[in-house]
């Protein structure tokens, strides 16, 4: 076995920091991160994946393009060491925990023609991760006002003490 500083290492590895093996990144955290190396693009632009909704679902799956915010995804060293397996849709909805949907909303032809600039999709990253934080605000209030509700009303009737 050969032994090898970090400082040799680093020469042929990208260094992660110890607590990626202890504390995987939450999907918002994921999401952020790939966010972040789309803004590292710049003004780039990146391809699209054309007409991926009209596609059958284990077709849809394999799609991807060079030069895509997918591929800008899995090339991130963070993101590949989480475990995104591939720069196809599949990997990156699975990975992201994304639906196809969200994804289509981000990387489709359709919104954007054949090529999007890196700082216009990871706005739209972002705006899945404000939409889902919003929707669980939402679902905690409506669960609390429920439960508060249904609480007054078993005392108002006397199902229960005050």
């Amino acid at each position: 076995m050969e032994h090898k500083t970090r400082n040799q290492i680093r020469d042929v590895a990208d260094i992660l920091p110890s607590y990626l093996q202890t504390h995987p990144l939450s999907k918002r955290e994921r999401l952020e991160l790939w966010a972040e190396a789309l803004e590292r693009e710049g003004v780039r632009r990146l391809r699209t994946l054309f007409e991926i909704e009209y596609l059958p679902a284990a077709e849809r799956a394999l799609q991807r393009a060079d030069d895509s915010p997918l591929s800008i995804a899995f090339s991130d060293p963070r993101l590949h060491a989480e475990g995104l397996a591939g720069d196809t849709i599949g990997d990156v909805a699975a990975f992201f925990g994304i639906s196809e949907r969200q994804l289509h909303d981000i990387v489709c032809y359709c919104h954007s023609g054949e090529t999007v600039l890196a700082q216009t999709v990871a706005m739209r990253i972002r705006a899945v991760v404000t939409r889902e934080a919003e929707h669980k605000s939402l679902l905690a209030v409506w669960v609390f006002g429920t439960g508060l509700t249904a609480a007054l009303t078993a005392i108002g009737i006397g199902l229960l003490p005050l």
